[in-house]
């Protein structure tokens, strides 16, 4: 077993490139990369609209070894065109997780994206539908897939649907999650509904604080490499099921959700109705005082 170097205690999650969130997650030297930039397997179609190309079409992919055990690792890389889907990208996330079912080894994907690109409408919608597909066919092979969010780009759009198929997400306070991003929500229904530029009550609101509240994801950690190497190693010890019981508590478990605060105006108003005490300090707080909080709230219908 390899222990993590000194610098990667300090590394911030959020500020890290994918390939140094890679290398900060897996046990040292062992990451080995697949379709690596010497293979230079780009989008074919950004050159169309002017736009700059990247080696690995802005994700990184390969395997090694966490805690001494055998895994595949998917980075997205949030600082090319905001962590996008596109054909290649998705493309290769797909053979990943097909490649986990033959291998018979877990995948750790570290999210960071806004959706997909408009550049690649259709492929990056057909990406998005192949890998939640191969995600859950290898959950059903008894697989675990968990996923990482923490980085500049969130989890938007179709990589928060596909975070969503996952067997474990771990967040941290910087993680944003959410389907719609705030500029779609603000472009969509007006400044009125959501105002994109009012950081506080994006984070309240899609961030990763409120996400672990509600039950959206299963555990919170500081933004540290260290925390999410640690948290990841436990989330690959958890239950490995993934059957139609499973599938129909999880529909029921967001159903509950749905009619409990369907109306809450305000996450503050969630919080307040979760038996959350002070709950307009919860931005605020340091992470033990927030788990602290939030193992003292009322059930929530925590995730899977």
């Amino acid at each position: 077993m390899t222990a993590v170097t000194a610098n990667d205690v300090s590394l911030s999650w959020y500020e890290a490139s994918a390939r140094q969130r890679i290398d900060a997650l897996v046990d040292a030297g062992s990451f080995s990369e697949f379709i690596g930039p010497e293979l230079r397997e780009i989008s074919p179609h950004l050159a169309i609209f002017d736009l700059p190309e990247q080696f690995d079409d802005g994700i990184v992919i390969g395997r090694g070894r966490l805690d001494g055990a055998p895994v595949l690792v998917a980075a997205q890389e949030g600082r090319f065109m905001g962590g996008a889907f596109g054909e290649i990208h998705g493309a290769k996330l797909t053979g990943l997780l097909r490649a986990a079912r033959a291998l018979k080894q877990d995948v750790v994907i570290l999210f960071d994206t806004g959706g997909v690109r408009l550049q690649e409408a259709n492929a990056g919608e057909l990406a998005i539908a192949e890998i939640m597909r191969a995600v859950i066919e290898a959950r059903r092979s008894g697989i675990n897939v968990v996923g990482l969010i923490g980085g500049r780009a969130g989890c938007y759009g179709g990589g928060s649907l596909i975070a969503g198929t996952c067997s474990r997400l771990v967040i941290s306070e910087q993680g944003r999650l959410s389907v719609s991003g705030p500029e779609v929500i603000e472009t969509n229904k007006g400044i009125e509904e959501f105002d994109s530029r009012d950081r506080a009550l994006v984070w309240r609101t899609m961030g990763g604080k409120h996400r672990y509240l509600i039950g959206g994801a299963d555990t919170f950690v500081d933004d540290k490499a260290l925390a999410f190497r640690q948290a990841a190693i436990d989330a690959l010890k958890a239950d490995r099921r993934c059957d139609a019981a499973i599938l129909g508590a999880e529909q029921a478990r967001l159903e509950r959700r749905l009619q409990r605060f369907g109306e809450a105006e305000d996450a503050v108003e969630i919080w307040q109705a979760l038996g959350i005490n002070d709950p307009t300090d919860v931005p605020a707080l340091p992470t033990g005082a927030f788990l602290r909080a939030a193992n003292d709230r009322e059930n929530a219908d925590d995730a899977r």
